[in-house]
């Protein structure tokens, strides 16, 4: 699957992500297509570029709280894409967190269903 495609699947999981945890949680809220557009690419970017380098710096953090450390992480993410797209915003530090672990879950689901796409394709047939 060429890098553009798979960049605007992972675009769209981003987005199908946010749209899940504002139908769930009533402390997010996103009006308008563009905040989902807008939050989805700032979580791509922040994900790929600034996580990495915090979860780096802050790695004995990490190591001392067993991983916990990174949920902390993920929410930073969560709380620049809402600072930065229109009509976006999150209240509250659980519904940070179960933004957060719905982001997790979609992106999941997403990734493995196409995943499971790419890999079926490349299959040789047995007939």
């Amino acid at each position: 699957m060429p890098s553009s495609v798979r960049l605007v699947l992972t675009w769209a999981i981003n987005a199908a992500a946010l749209w899940v945890a504002n139908a769930l949680f009533s402390g997010v809220r996103i009006h308008g297509w563009w905040a989902y557009i807008i939050g989805a690419a700032v979580l791509g970017i922040a994900n790929t570029v600034i996580k990495p380098v915090l979860a780096l710096i802050t790695l004995p953090l990490i190591i001392l709280t067993l991983g916990l450390f990174l949920l902390l992480i993920n929410i930073a993410m969560v709380a620049l894409a809402a600072w930065i797209a229109p009509h976006f915003s999150i209240h509250g530090f659980w519904t940070y967190v179960g933004t957060v672990v719905i982001i997790w879950l979609v992106n999941w689901l997403g990734h493995t269903f196409v995943d499971e796409l790419e890999n079926s394709h490349r299959r040789p047939s047995l007939i």
